[in-house]
């Protein structure tokens, strides 16, 4: 595949894609675009450095329509804050012309920012589990929206034994979402 011209993406997508100076799609990207936009579920396995991150956003923006719903439609889920912080930045780059609300939710600071930004809204949550299961209890964050779930780096998130956080996580989502895991 020698460009991005065959997924036929939108014109802001393209822009963003100019933007960053991507010119071809790496093969994970080109192998998981048509199924992530088909709405089915996704295993991807590819070393660092690869763009996963693009793999699953690039179609998750291309299907993803304006709304003014405040609960979140899209929701990543990564072990790490700097991971979190890294992912917003990234989808806010690829999205940089695209009419998306991207938030970031982790530990290690003050929580009440994060709820007061919850509260506003967001189209994609990018979070660690921790605080994001935290938030779901007390009912500040409904996840009932959430049509897309992604875990990213899903080994490490079972290595570091957040298996509670996740299940509890996955039964406050309602049942029939498209689940896509990258490691």
């Amino acid at each position: 595949m020698n460009s991005f011209d065959i997924f036929n993406l939108s014109k802001p997508l393209q822009n963003a894609i100019v933007d960053l100076g991507f010119e071809k799609p790496t093969p994970i990207q080109a192998e998981t675009f048509s199924v992530i936009l088909s709405g089915k579920d996704v295993v991807g396995i590819a070393q660092t450095g690869t763009g996963k991150t693009f793999a699953y956003m690039l179609p998750t923006l291309q299907g993803l329509k304006f709304s003014e719903q405040i609960t979140p439609r899209v929701l990543v889920l990564v072990p790490t804050r700097e991971l979190v912080i890294q992912m917003v930045e990234m989808i806010e780059s690829f999205a940089k012309y695209v009419n998306v609300r991207v938030l970031g939710v982790y530990g290690g600071v003050n929580i009440t920012p994060q709820k007061d930004a919850v509260a506003l809204g967001s189209d994609v949550l990018v979070a660690t589990p921790g605080p994001l299961f935290d938030l779901a209890v007390s009912q500040v964050l409904k996840l009932r929206d959430v049509n897309k779930l992604v875990i990213d780096e899903v080994d490490v998130m079972l290595d570091l034994g957040f298996i509670y956080q996740l299940t509890s996580i996955f039964n406050m989502l309602k049942p029939r979402r498209q689940n896509i895991m990258f490691s």
